[in-house]
């Protein structure tokens, strides 16, 4: 855009410090699934090398002109399971389901109520990789061990890549809220009766979880140096409980996480799905420019913007439907309202609502990039 001399970096920055730029910064979800479809790989090659489906998600920001930072992507769905980011069964394509099939995760009641204890005995990340990994995978060791070695190389190319296009991850390193995991983990039934019932270790082990994040998180961000950090989570918020279940089992423990990563100079990216209309003004506790919020169009982000204006940046959210099924004017003319309504102060960076859908039609795609491009702020 004429006189927009600023690179996607700066750009990104600008909107996080809630600092008004020529035009807004973009970052869509690109994940290996959506960028398989797009650029005509099947799904069983994205889920089975995370090398394919870093090509993807590369060949797709060339093919549609790149955009300011690059969500990562780096990862195939058994290392995902292997690093406890989707600690749960999984059906894959190539394997379990035909090529071109989503890769599916199946939610069991695999952590039993005793287990609580034990990850608050001994930490997470030994309970999860010594007992709990072989209850809902056959990986052995040296599986494991072969699939982070891949995450790390691929890891390391990705960034050469991003450098090549004068880009920067959007973030390196990211965690689960524990909230979310135990949910996952427990199944969701069982995980809520747990709270109402039994929720004192519940309690105990999110306590434990969060300490664990904290210290492994900054350990990353020191040694890479790295200015953002993401956390996700789909389940705690108001669509699915009530005030005083976030007041005790979230907010809590989310405050601490912030503050750790805030005294170290690192930003929290949240990543929010479902109605979180009701929970917005909790984040107005945090210190200012302190968080992303990541929202999925589930939640009124014309809302949210009202009540965090000139405290918080925001980070989506074209709805999946639209990009699937939408026509290109209509992804435009939402594109336009987003930067008009919520970009026309700064602090809004504009992507997907969620993750780009498996589906999104490629005009789609490019007409949210493109719009974004050319609309001023």
């Amino acid at each position: 855009m004429a006189g927009d001399m600023m690179t996607g970096t700066e750009r990104l920055w600008a909107a996080i410090r809630l600092e008004k730029t020529a035009r807004v910064p973009i970052v869509p979800q690109l994940m290996p699934e959506p960028a398989a479809r797009l650029t005509g790989i099947t799904q069983a090659r994205v889920a089975a090398d995370n090398a394919v489906a870093l090509d993807a998600i590369l060949k797709t920001f060339d093919e549609y002109g790149g955009w300011d930072s690059i969500y990562p992507g780096t990862y195939t769905p058994l290392q995902l399971q292997v690093l406890g980011a989707d600690p749960m069964k999984m059906r894959i394509p190539g394997r379990d389901l035909p090529d071109d099939y989503q890769w599916q995760l199946v939610e069991e009641e695999i952590l039993q109520p005793q287990d609580y204890d034990k990850i608050s005995e001994i930490g997470f990340d030994r309970f999860y990789q010594e007992e709990y990994l072989a209850r809902i995978s056959n990986l052995t060791v040296d599986d494991v061990n072969r699939e982070i070695g891949a995450l790390m190389t691929t890891g390391m190319r990705f960034v050469e890549e991003c450098d090549k296009r004068n880009v920067k991850p959007f973030f390196m390193g990211s965690g689960m809220h524990p909230f979310f995991t135990l949910s996952l983990m427990r199944s969701m039934v069982a995980f809520t009766k747990d709270l109402y019932y039994n929720p004192d270790p519940v309690e105990r082990a999110i306590k434990r979880m969060t300490a664990d994040v904290i210290a492994a998180q900054i350990a990353l961000g020191k040694e890479f140096r790295l200015g953002t950090l993401l956390i996700t989570e789909e389940r705690a918020s108001a669509y699915n409980y009530p005030p005083r279940v976030f007041e005790r089992f979230w907010w809590p423990y989310t405050k601490q996480i912030v503050s750790a990563f805030w005294s170290e100079g690192i930003v929290t990216l949240f990543h929010l799905d479902q109605y979180w209309d009701k929970n917005i003004r909790y984040f107005r506790e945090l210190p200012r420019g302190s968080f992303v919020l990541g929202l999925d169009s589930t939640t009124n982000i014309f809302a949210a913007k009202d009540v965090l204006r000139g405290h918080a940046c925001l980070h989506g959210d074209v709805p999946a439907a639209l990009l699937s099924v939408g026509k290109p004017d209509e992804v435009r003319d939402y594109c336009r309202r987003l930067i008009s309504r919520v970009g026309d102060d700064g602090g809004f960076i504009l992507g997907s609502g969620c993750g780009v859908p498996i589906n999104v039609k490629p005009e789609n795609f490019r007409a949210m990039i493109e719009t974004g491009k050319n609309t001023k702020a």
